[in-house]
């Protein structure tokens, strides 16, 4: 599950990036951490290398280029860019990930992507949230101190000239998170697709922000603890996640846009409006929107109209109303806490209904003896624990026809691109053109092959099986909730007879 972050410096210190990369720094503050000498404290573990530097040093080989072209002279110019490509923590223990190889993995990377940078290549053990990801910094100078060869993936001059700066676009970064994927996939690592973007999208800004103030609420509610007082807040919510909560509490029970604004403008006094095919929200409090692509691709204009159209779509579930039986409350207990008379003449009559429902439930069952209500429970028990393990074990055959019609449908459909690989002229252009179709292509047949089926089922086939499944799933599961149902009507009346049984002994001595 590697993921790909960019950080873009405008800092023109490039001493800066690699006393990062090699000292403690405070994760709050970003300030070195100091020994009992006043010396910056070396991180514990870290693999360093540089490339194409020559015999300079990156910073020196970095202003050696400014120098030489003359540009990265202003303050707003980008100096040196960083890529972080952070592994899975499962990849150490199942895949035998070490620093080692992912720094290997890291300088290759740099090589067949940023070729002619003067680059620094660092890899750490952990993060700072501590859990244990291994990952690998490239930092690159932003302009080429030599001329490549031109790649498929290359579009612009600046791309593979000598002279020319790094520019990160979104082409760009769609080609990196492919070569991420590859690069995973090429390893035998974990991976997720990195290509259909984020349903809560949290920035660099907002993710320290959250763990700054939840840093600061630990210590306040740490000393609320000690002074004897229940904390009333343990988790922090930006305004974006209280926003992200909101909307989303709306956005699956509105049927249209308009049912969708109004909630919103009503229940939170969130204001949402639509301008050049995005969507914008503007929170009760303050005076300017927030563009839905900063909360999360879930938000946006495409995503919310599919969910209000499913909403609309989907048919209201009828609903029964069952009888049901209150429970018995014990009287002596609750009038030790200080309850006043009038509280025990409500609880006397709340027992005296809940008893004749109790009554009434178990005539109408024919159950008012003891051993045919302990039998009838048995029964019920046991119908219940047959249904629900019938009814899990159709979920999971389920869940595997539903895998196996998304890589077959997926490998059909790709399967004659990636013959076409094959006798293509140009192996190089057509695999970059094709690079997601063919992603796909080799995902579908590694299931397949992992899973041993040499023949393509008929997706007919599955789709009748999956509507089989369905139907026996939704009968089970019809007996499983009336058993449920049933069986805790039974245990609370026999619950209730119990405790009306208990009191009454005690009362009737007193009398």
């Amino acid at each position: 599950m590697a993921t790909l972050k960019h950080i873009a410096s405008k800092n023109s210190d490039y001493t800066a990036i690699e006393a990062y990369l090699v000292y403690q720094h405070d994760a709050f503050t970003g300030n070195q951490l100091l020994d009992e000498h006043g010396r910056p404290k070396l991180r514990e573990s870290y693999l360093l290398d540089t490339l194409e530097c020559g015999d300079f040093s990156f910073a020196t080989a970095c202003l050696l280029a400014n120098r030489k072209y003359g540009k990265n002279t202003q303050h707003g110019d980008i100096k040196s860019h960083q890529y972080i490509i952070s592994f899975d923590p499962r990849d150490a223990a199942d895949n035998g990930l070490t620093m080692e190889r992912a720094q290997a993995l890291g300088l290759n990377f740099c090589k067949e992507n940023f070729p002619g940078h003067p680059a620094i290549v660092c890899t750490h053990p952990d993060g700072h949230n501590h859990s244990g990801n291994i990952h690998v910094h490239i930092v690159i100078g932003s302009i080429r101190m030599r001329e490549v060869e031109r790649k498929p993936y290359m579009q612009k001059p600046r791309d593979w000239l000598e002279g020319m700066k790094h520019s990160s676009t979104a082409q760009t970064m769609r080609h990196l998170r492919v070569e991420v994927m590859e690069l995973c996939e090429g390893a035998g690592l974990y991976q997720i697709d990195l290509l259909n973007g984020s349903k809560e999208r949290v920035s660099e800004a907002e993710y320290w922000a959250r763990r700054r103030s939840q840093l600061k609420l630990d210590r306040e509610n740490a000393a609320l603890t000690v002074a004897g007082q229940q904390p009333r807040q343990k988790k922090f919510e930006t305004v974006k996640d209280t926003l992200r909560r909101q909307i989303s509490s709306v956005l699956y029970r509105a049927t249209s846009f308009e049912d969708f604004s109004d909630r919103l403008m009503q229940q939170y006094g969130i204001a949402v409006k639509e301008s050049r095919g995005q969507l914008s929200y503007l929170p009760s409090g303050r005076t300017k929107f927030i563009r839905a692509k900063k909360l999360g691709d879930k938000f946006d204009k495409a995503a919310v109209l599919a969910t209000l159209q499913a909403n609309a779509e989907r048919k209201p579930k009828t609903q029964f109303k069952q009888d049901t039986i209150g429970k018995l409350i014990h009287i002596q207990s609750r009038m030790t806490e200080g309850k006043g008379i009038g509280y025990k003449r409500w609880l006397t009559k709340h027992n005296l209904k809940v008893m004749a429902q109790t009554v009434k439930l178990l005539q109408e069952k024919g159950l008012t003896d003891e051993d045919a209500l302990n039998q009838r429970i048995a029964e019920l028990e046991t119908k219940y624990h047959d249904a629900l393990a019938v009814v899990k074990d159709l979920e999971g055959r389920m869940k595997t026809n539903k895998e196996l019609r998304y890589h077959v449908a997926a490998y059909t459909s790709t399967k004659k691109i990636a013959q076409q690989s094959k006798a293509a002229k140009r192996p190089v252009a057509f695999e970059e053109q094709h690079r997601a179709e063919l992603t796909a292509y080799r995902a579908a047949a590694a299931y397949l092959k992992a899973n041993n089926i040499t023949k393509l089922p008929s997706p007919k086939k599955l789709e009748a099986e999956y509507a089989q499944l369905a139907s026996e799933k939704a009968k089970f599961y019809k007996q499983y909730k009336e058993a449920k149902e049933e069986l805790l009507k039974l245990k609370t009346a026999k619950q209730n007879v119990a405790s009306y049984f208990r009191e009454e002994e005690p009362a009737q001595q007193e009398r």
